[in-house]
């Protein structure tokens, strides 16, 4: 039986948190998770603010019942671009692979994937993902990552059979 995909979504951006801007990305996000078959238990907007990203992440990997926690937003070059950053702050290790797949891919629609520095990581059994913050990119990056997902959270909850992959 396949484990269920329990996910957070979190936009980070400081003019979608002040009400300044609609989030599209963390809209499009929600909608992706939910056509994947995830059970989405929370959806927050948050500032570029480090410290409550970190606090965010913490709080919800440590939960028994999420297994994935997805960002959009704050990856870029910018000043106020920390997502990378808390990430780092809150993960045991790195999931390299995600990250270098979706800018991969990405490098075929735009030159500015170059300049997404989004990492993926594990803490306790939960999966964290750094998403650039355009709807578009939000897209684009969740059609990479979608194949792996259910594997991946099987494989934080204990799941290593392998059958049928060899």
């Amino acid at each position: 039986m396949p484990t269920p995909i329990i996910a957070v979504a979190i936009t980070v951006s400081d003019r979608c948190a002040s009400g300044e801007q609609e989030d599209l990305s963390g809209t499009v996000l929600v909608e992706l998770l939910r056509e994947a078959g995830a059970e989405i238990i929370a959806h927050e907007v948050l500032s570029d603010n480090p410290e409550a990203l970190t606090d965010s992440l913490r709080e919800y990997a440590g939960r028994n019942d999420v297994n994935l926690i997805i960002t959009t937003g704050g990856t870029g070059f910018g000043p106020r671009d920390n997502t990378p950053e808390a990430t780092r702050q809150v993960i045991d290790r790195e999931a390299p692979g995600l990250a270098e797949a979706i800018r991969a891919a990405s490098l075929r629609h735009t030159p500015m994937a170059m300049i997404s520095r989004g990492v993926c990581g594990i803490y306790s059994d939960a999966l964290i993902v750094n998403l650039p913050g355009s709807p578009r990119a939000v897209r684009e990056s969740f059609a990479v990552i979608k194949p792996v997902l259910s594997h991946a959270v099987a494989l934080l909850s204990g799941q290593t059979s392998h059958e049928g992959n060899g």
